[in-house]
């Protein structure tokens, strides 16, 4: 059979994961705090018909003739570009400007989020959209829940993280200050869903700090929204679809050429 073949359809089941990468991103670009995807290809093994040959002293030398036994899925890439900030004027929606991300905890499992759309329950803890608990520094610098009383008047939230709030006799108090975990590698981190994120060994998590400490703030009453570019994905789009179709194209010459060797015999 052609080789020709072969190598387009290795070249349609590519382009079917970026039109699947492509179409996760469009579904995701009003998704506060998603960071979209990106697919890159590799050449496939190359057969060797005639291998490479150094100078004489007659003769020059001559390069290595392989033929290309088609393509290969590279990578799929997470992009942790900043989204464009949308103003809420809620209080408990934290846009993060900068490196870093939240830390949320559930149970004995941590996970780490870009989206800044936090509640509070009814004991006064911050938690997001599924009950996890933002964490903070405590008074003694110690990683801990984040507590609003329920007899504060009232309470805001500063650049740095801290969050402050007013008691029942107007005496202001200090519930926490926002913690950030920072990563060397945070294209290495693993999509868990629901906007959040898992550790992963190649992540390169380099531990909690501050806002202030990484450089970063936190907007109060704004969301930091996806990094899609709706126009970048419909121009991936177009060319994902003409490159699937000059595949298919391979295909349909390559049927063409064995029938034709089909018809030899007649």
């Amino acid at each position: 059979m052609l080789r020709s073949m072969y190598a387009g359809i290795s070249g349609m089941k590519n382009f079917q994961t970026k039109l699947d990468v492509i179409g996760n991103n469009i579904a995701n670009v009003n998704t506060s705090g998603f960071k979209k995807g990106r697919v890159t290809f590799q050449d496939m093994m190359s057969q060797m018909t005639s291998g490479a040959q150094g100078p004489t002293a007659t003769r020059g030398g001559i390069n290595p003739a392989q033929v290309g036994l088609g393509a290969q899925l590279g990578s799929i890439d997470n992009i942790h570009t900043q989204g464009f900030r949308q103003t809420t004027n809620r209080p408990l929606d934290f846009a993060l400007e900068g490196d870093g991300m939240f830390v949320l905890q559930d149970g004995d499992t941590t996970y780490y989020t870009r989206a800044g759309n936090f509640y509070l329950d009814q004991d006064g803890y911050i938690v997001n959209p599924q009950g996890y608990y933002l964490m903070g520094f405590g008074e003694e610098g110690e990683t801990s829940q984040i507590q609003i009383p329920e007899n504060a008047q009232s309470f805001s939230v500063q650049k740095d993280g801290t969050i402050n709030y007013v008691d029942e006799e107007g005496i202001p108090q200090v519930a926490g200050q926002i913690v950030l975990a920072n990563f060397s590698n945070p294209a290495g981190l693993e999509k868990a869903g629901s906007n959040l994120f898992l550790n992963s060994t190649n992540a390169g998590y380099t531990g909690l700090v501050s806002p202030e400490t990484d450089g970063a703030s936190i907007v109060s009453g704004a969301l930091e929204m996806s990094n899609v570019d709706l126009s970048e994905e419909f121009t991936e789009m177009i060319t994902a679809q003409r490159g699937f179709q000059a595949n298919t194209r391979i295909i349909t010459t390559s049927d063409e050429i064995l029938q034709e060797l089909v018809n030899l015999k007649r």
